[in-house]
């Protein structure tokens, strides 16, 4: 039992460094734009200040489903014509992305940076922690 602890204490210490060592690049925004990581109140502040912003959900049609931020435009990560439903929102308005727990919604931020979204907000840990 205690070698399951240490190595479950390893793993989860591995993920929060790859993790982190991840989101340094990613959200390193280019010249004039921003692009952060925002915990779940962090988010509900930005939304309150900011009631333009463009919610971004990236989950599957089932997840979406089962419930959803307020407002959230559903654009799944997985659908093919992706970057063409998403080029059709304002890219000057911000814009915040989640999925379930954070990591399909990383891949839609990279995605929204090529597509050159100015203000890029994400929900770290997705839904779950909202």
């Amino acid at each position: 039992m205690l070698w399951f602890v240490i190595i479950l204490i390893i793993v989860i210490a591995g993920w929060h460094w790859f993790e982190g060592q991840q989101d340094k690049t990613l959200f390193k925004a280019a010249e004039g734009k921003i692009c952060v990581n925002l915990h779940a109140a962090e988010a509900k502040a930005f939304l309150e200040i900011h009631p333009e912003t463009q919610v971004l959900d990236v989950r599957s049609d089932v997840e979406f489903r089962g419930g959803a931020l307020p407002g959230a435009i559903h654009v799944s990560i997985g659908d093919a014509e992706f970057d063409h439903k998403v080029s059709m929102l304002n890219k000057a308005k911000p814009v915040l992305v989640y999925c379930a727990g954070g990591m399909r919604s990383r891949q839609a931020v990279g995605r929204l940076k090529a597509l050159e979204f100015e203000n890029i907000q994400h929900l770290h840990r997705g839904y779950n922690s909202w």
